[in-house]
């Protein structure tokens, strides 16, 4: 793992996803590449009201005034962060740093964070907020638009492990999607200190943990297997048997169903995103 993409927006949650890219990255030896996405001066103007050219003109010029000093507050606010989490700002060089890049690029959220998405090993996202519907976006940009893992980072109960990756719950239901989580976080697993897959004992898993863990083998990863009950809420059982094994992160593939569907119907994947209590790497 090398690159660690971390869109932020100004929502008040930049801080702790932040802090949970470092921890990652400490581990890891990544880089850390903050994107913001610059709106244009043109959105400014009132959608539907006659606006004079030179008024026109006026907003747009109060508007590059305006976006510059979000700029310049939100570069001065990830210097702090970097600070704060024992980071540097400076090119992926530095073997004894987390290092940590900006980016400020004007476009759509989905365009901008598909642009580098694309070239990153993992994307650190928030929690969304169903309260205030905020992060939702974010996560489904990331997640639907650059086919490459999300993170998606809890707020904090507890402080964030130094180095995060050490205890890796990985969900296995024998899926193309579960697999294709396995092949794409291979890297997470192979520098975790434990892993455990957690899985049921139904006849739909066609291909076993066993099997699974014989492959991970094959790559230098020794897992450990926890069965849990057949249950009507898979993901809550997922989610409480990654608690008792006191791991630091969850590994799923997500969206078996389309994500349409899995919100109306209240599928595994989007059980765990309102109730995760611990970051959750999804792979879609």
């Amino acid at each position: 793992m090398q690159k660690i993409l971390v869109p932020v927006r100004g929502d008040g949650k930049g801080d702790n996803v932040f802090a949970h890219a470092v921890a990652l990255a400490r581990r890891s030896g990544a880089h850390i590449q903050v994107t913001h996405c610059r709106s244009r001066p043109e959105d400014m103007i009132p959608y539907g009201v006659a606006v004079s050219p030179v008024l026109k003109e006026q907003i747009i010029e109060q508007s590059v005034n305006l976006l510059n000093k979000q700029e310049q507050g939100l570069r001065e606010e990830i210097l702090a962060l970097a600070q704060a989490n024992g980071a540097i700002l400076a090119e992926p060089s530095d073997d004894d740093h987390v290092t940590v890049s900006f980016i400020e690029e004007e476009g759509r959220q989905i365009e901008v964070i598909r642009h580098h998405g694309l070239l990153s090993d993992i994307t650190a996202v928030a929690q969304p907020d169903l309260d205030r519907n905020i992060g939702t976006n974010t996560l489904q940009a990331a997640l639907f638009s650059t086919g490459r893992p999300v993170m998606m980072c809890p707020e904090a109960k507890s402080k964030i492990p130094e180095n995060l990756g050490q205890n890796i719950a990985l969900a296995w239901d024998g899926s193309v999607e579960s697999s294709r989580a396995v092949m794409q976080t291979l890297s997470l697993l192979k520098s975790a200190e434990q892993v455990t897959i957690i899985t049921n004992t139904t006849d739909t898993i066609k291909v076993s943990p066993e099997e699974l863990s014989e492959f991970l083998a094959m790559h230098g990863v020794q897992a450990n297997i926890a069965i849990i009950s057949k249950s009507s809420n898979v993901s809550r059982s997922i989610l409480d048997q990654a608690a008792a094994i006191g791991a630091d992160m969850l590994v799923l593939g997500a969206y078996g169903n389309s994500k349409n569907l899995e919100r109306v119907a209240g599928g595994v994947t989007q059980d765990v995103i309102d109730h995760a209590t611990l970051p959750v790497v999804f792979v879609n």
